[in-house]
C-alpha cells in the first residue's frame, strides 16, 4: 500500500518537520532540562540525607533527642535557661481540615526558652478566631499565646499587614521573630533549631525552610506538588541561599523595631509578597539567607483540591512577579519570568513532538507503509522520543528519591507523629501535572502581566509600579475556600455558589478586558 490519505499526508509532513535541525534543537533541549532537574533534585536529596545520616548515626550513638539537637549537653537545665525569647507570629484567614493539627504541632514546640505565639487575624468575624480561640483556651496554663485582631490592610496585603501588627505586638525582650503560614506543620525542635543557628551566626539575616507538599490524590494537588519541587532544590542547600519561602521565616526582632534595611517601610508601603519584598532587600543590603537542612515541614494539600483552585493559585504565584521594590529587583523579576516562560513551555514542546512521532510510526506500522520515504524519518522520530522517554525516567526518579529522603528526614524530626509515606504518591499523575503545569505557567504570567490585579482570598489587589495601590472588598469575591488548604473564609450563610473552572476562567478574562477605571 504506498497511497497516502489526506490525514496520513499531514501527520507525516509533521513528523518530517519536527525532524529539522530546529526541532531536534528543542527536543534535545527538553532533554537537557529534564537530566539538570534531576542532578538539581540529586544534589537537593544528598543534603537531605546528609542529616538523615547524621539523626540516625546520633541516636546510635546514645542521643535519643538527636531530632532535637546533636549534642545532647544542650538539654542541661543551665543552657536551656540561657536561650533566647522567640515570638511566633501566624498570620490567620480561614479554617480548614488541617489547621488544627498544624496549629497543636506550632504551639506543642519542644524549645526550652522563652516562646509566645500570636495569631493574627484580620477580625472577629473570620473562622479562624474562634477555632483559634478554643484551641488556645486548652493550653492556656502550658502555652503563651494570644490572638490579635489586626483589622483591615489598607497599603499592603492582608498577610503583610497581619504581620506587621504581629510585630508591634511581640514581647519587649523578644529577640528572634519566627513568621509562618497557619498550614505549616512544625517539627518539635524547628524553633531551637532555627534559633540555634542564628545564635551561632548573628550575620544571618533571615532562616527560611520550605514544604514537603502530600498530595490528596487529585490532578490539582499533584500539580502543585511539581509546582513546588523544583524550587524545592534551591532551600536543600544546607546553607546559604537566594532563595526566601513567606511560610517560614525567622528574622532578628529589632529589625522590626528599628526599620532595619526598610523592611517595616518596605513591607508596609505598598507590599504585596512578603517573601519577595524581604529577598530584594536582602539582596540590595548583601544581607545572608541560610535554609538549614532540618528546616523541611510536611503541608498536606486539601482533600478537595480542585483544578480550579489550583488555577487560582497559580495566578497568585505568577503574579508576585509583578511586585517590585526598586528597579534592579524589577529587572530580575522579568528575567526570572522571560527565562521560566522560556523553560516551561520548552519542557513541553518535545513531549507535543513525541505524541506526533509515535503517532506516525503506528500509522505506518498499521497501514503498512513500509516502503515510503517517511519510514526513514518515522524512524528518526522515534529515536528522539526513546531519547526523551530514558530523560523522563531519570528525571521521575530524581524527583522520587528527593522525597523520599525528605519523607525519612520528616519521620526522624517528628517522631511522635503519624508516619508519613510514599505510598500515596501517584507517579503517573505526577508526570501529567508536570506537562500541564507547565503549559500553564506562561499563561498564568502573561495574564498577571496584563491584568495588574489579583483576587486573593477575597481580596482584589491592584498593582502600580510594582506596589499595591488599591484594595477591593466584596461578597461576591470571596471564594468558598482557600485554594491549598481548602480553608472556609466565612460561615454558610451568604456563601457564594460554586464555580467551575470554566467559568472562573470567562470572568477573569472579562475582568481582564474590562476597561480600568482607577488607572490615571
Amino acid at each position: 500500500m504506498s497511497t497516502l490519505d489526506s490525514m496520513d499526508a499531514f501527520l507525516f509532513s509533521l513528523s518530517r518537520a519536527f525532524c529539522s535541525p530546529f526541532a531536534v534543537f528543542l527536543q534535545i533541549q527538553g532533554c537537557v532540562i529534564c537530566l539538570l532537574l534531576a542532578l538539581g533534585w540529586l544534589m537537593a536529596a544528598y543534603v537531605r540525607n546528609r542529616e538523615v545520616k547524621r539523626i540516625k548515626n546520633s541516636v546510635r550513638a546514645g542521643n535519643s533527642f538527636a531530632f532535637l539537637y546533636q549534642d545532647m549537653d544542650e538539654l542541661e537545665h543551665s543552657r536551656q535557661a540561657k536561650l533566647p525569647r522567640v515570638s511566633v507570629i501566624m498570620p490567620l484567614k480561614g479554617f480548614g481540615e488541617h489547621n488544627l493539627h498544624n496549629w497543636r504541632s506550632q504551639i506543642t514546640s519542644l524549645y526550652g526558652g522563652p516562646l509566645e505565639f500570636l495569631f493574627v487575624v484580620e477580625s472577629t468575624e473570620d473562622p479562624a478566631y474562634h477555632a483559634v480561640s478554643r484551641l488556645l483556651s486548652m493550653y492556656q496554663d502550658h502555652v503563651e499565646a494570644k490572638v490579635v485582631v489586626a483589622g483591615l490592610a489598607t497599603t499592603c496585603s492582608q498577610k503583610i499587614h497581619n504581620q506587621l501588627i504581629g510585630a508591634e505586638k511581640i514581647h519587649k525582650d523578644t529577640k528572634y521573630v519566627l513568621f509562618l503560614d497557619d498550614d505549616v506543620r512544625l517539627h518539635p525542635g524547628t524553633v531551637g533549631a532555627l534559633t540555634a543557628e542564628m545564635e551561632k551566626n548573628p550575620e544571618i539575616f533571615i532562616q527560611t525552610g520550605y514544604p514537603l507538599d502530600l498530595p490528596s490524590g487529585t490532578l490539582g494537588s499533584y500539580c502543585i506538588y511539581e509546582y513546588h519541587m523544583p524550587c524545592s532544590m534551591g532551600f536543600a542547600t544546607g546553607g546559604r541561599t537566594f532563595f526566601l519561602w513567606g511560610g517560614c521565616m525567622m528574622m532578628h526582632a529589632d529589625d522590626f523595631r528599628q526599620d532595619r534595611y526598610g523592611v517595616v517601610t518596605g513591607l508596609r508601603d505598598g507590599g504585596y509578597s512578603d517573601d519577595m519584598t524581604l529577598a530584594s532587600l536582602a539582596g540590595a543590603h548583601k544581607r545572608l539567607i541560610t535554609s538549614p537542612p532540618v528546616a523541611v515541614f510536611p503541608h498536606p494539600l486539601a482533600s478537595d483540591l480542585s483544578f480550579g483552585r489550583y488555577w487560582n493559585y497559580l495566578r497568585k504565584q505568577t503574579f508576585v512577579l509583578e511586585s517590585y521594590i526598586s528597579n534592579v529587583n524589577w529587572i530580575m523579576n522579568k528575567v526570572l519570568f522571560a527565562v521560566h516562560c522560556y523553560l516551561s513551555w520548552g519542557f513541553v514542546a518535545p513531549y507535543v513532538m513525541a505524541v506526533i512521532h509515535i503517532t506516525s510510526a503506528l500509522r505506518i506500522y498499521i497501514k503498512g507503509y513500509h516502503h515510503l520515504q517517511d519510514t526513514t524519518v518515522a524512524s528518526g522520530g522515534m529515536s528522539l522520543v526513546i531519547l526523551l522517554a530514558i530523560c523522563t525516567f531519570i528525571e521521575l526518579l530524581s524527583m522520587w528519591n528527593l522525597t523520599r529522603r525528605e519523607v525519612t528526614l520528616c519521620n526522624l524530626l517528628s517522631p511522635e507523629a503519624p508516619r508519613l509515606s510514599l505510598a500515596p504518591y501517584n507517579w503517573g499523575l505526577i508526570f501529567i501535572a508536570m506537562l500541564v503545569d507547565n503549559f500553564l505557567y506562561p499563561i498564568s504570567a502573561f495574564r498577571s502581566h496584563f491584568s495588574q490585579s489579583i483576587n486573593w482570598s477575597g481580596i482584589r489587589y491592584h498593582l502600580r509600579n510594582g506596589k499595591v495601590f488599591k484594595i477591593e472588598r466584596r461578597n461576591d469575591m470571596v471564594p468558598a475556600k482557600t485554594d491549598l488548604g481548602g480553608k472556609h473564609l466565612y460561615g454558610k450563610k451568604g456563601a457564594p455558589q460554586k464555580a467551575s473552572f470554566l467559568s472562573s476562567l470567562g470572568r477573569n478574562f472579562a475582568h481582564w478586558r474590562q476597561p480600568k477605571k482607577f488607572d490615571v
